[in-house]
């Protein structure tokens, strides 16, 4: 019901009131249909996402950068990603979201690391965690298969260990990078992993990992070989100042708040923010009638 008393009307778009589940996923990959992944920090957002038809909604450590503008994503903290990953689910409760595990959430301690993914689940109401990971993570990805928390695997480039070549880079561009990467895919569905990530390849190694796996693969900047696909939702509508070369732009969304926003300074420099006005209530004299 909208501020005047009329009613909405109903959006059309099933993918509202049809559910989408790890399980939904699952289906759509065998059958060959390719599902839609973005980014998302925010209730709002994620109801307009839903309402198009986004499949998966990742709330990923890329708000470190889009929302608290830090210069990196591994300086995401974690309360702060288990708010904005529940914030995310009640805007659009009908849809898969995903949590990004942050920087050191995972890495140190394996029981922190399940306390920590468990905290996603119970508090974030995310339905899958995703961590950034290779063949050496499969001991806790196991664990956490075993605890009931579903994971995606994270392979290819992996944004939070750029530090160890002195920035972001693509993966898997060798023989034997490929080859690591695949044996990877492979290592996190034996150890229990329900999807797998893959992040800026070339296409013949997405296509191996889409081969030589059996579970749901996403893949940004991997071809269109997976099952998914995903670009951060900053770079698709015009939200960033550098576009990654691998995420199309969509639309000018940034134009478009510049210019309103622009045209509210002039309408406030100009005493003309609205035509509308409150009237004063009637004191207790003026309703009385005369006598």
């Amino acid at each position: 019901m909208s501020a005047n008393g009329q009613a909405h009307p109903q959006h059309s778009d099933p993918g509202v009131s049809t559910p989408v589940t790890l399980r939904t996923l699952r289906r759509m990959a065998s059958a060959g249909d390719a599902f839609a992944c973005l980014t998302c920090y925010d209730a709002t957002t994620a109801r307009w996402l839903a309402r198009a038809g986004v499949h998966v909604l990742l709330v990923g450590d890329t708000a470190a950068e889009t929302v608290l503008g830090y210069s990196s994503t591994v300086h995401m903290p974690m309360d702060i990603a288990v708010a904005l990953t529940g914030a995310v689910k009640r805007g659009a409760p009908h849809r898969v979201v995903m949590a990004d595990m942050p920087f050191m959430s995972y890495q140190a301690e394996e029981a922190d690391a399940i306390r920590n993914a468990g905290r996603f689940i119970t508090e974030g109401s995310a339905d899958i965690v995703k961590l950034e990971v290779d063949a050496s993570f499969g001991d806790l990805v196991g664990r956490l298969a075993r605890a009931g928390i579903p994971v995606c695997a994270h392979i290819g480039a992996r944004p939070q260990t750029a530090g160890l070549t002195g920035g972001y880079a693509s993966a898997g561009r060798t023989d034997d990078t490929a080859e690591r990467i695949v044996a990877d895919a492979r290592a996190m569905e034996r150890a229990g992993a329900v999807m797998v990530l893959i992040e800026a390849v070339p296409s013949e190694v997405a296509d191996r990992v889409v081969a030589e796996t059996t579970i749901p693969v996403i893949g940004i900047g991997a071809g269109p070989a997976p099952h998914g696909q995903i670009v951060v939702l900053n770079d698709l509508i015009g939200l960033s100042d550098w576009q990654p070369p691998f995420a199309p732009r969509l639309g000018e969304v940034g134009e478009q708040i510049r210019d309103a926003a622009s045209a509210w300074v002039g309408r406030v420099a100009a005493r003309e923010v609205t035509t509308h006005r409150y009237a004063m209530k009637p004191t207790a004299a003026q309703a009385e009638p005369a006598r």
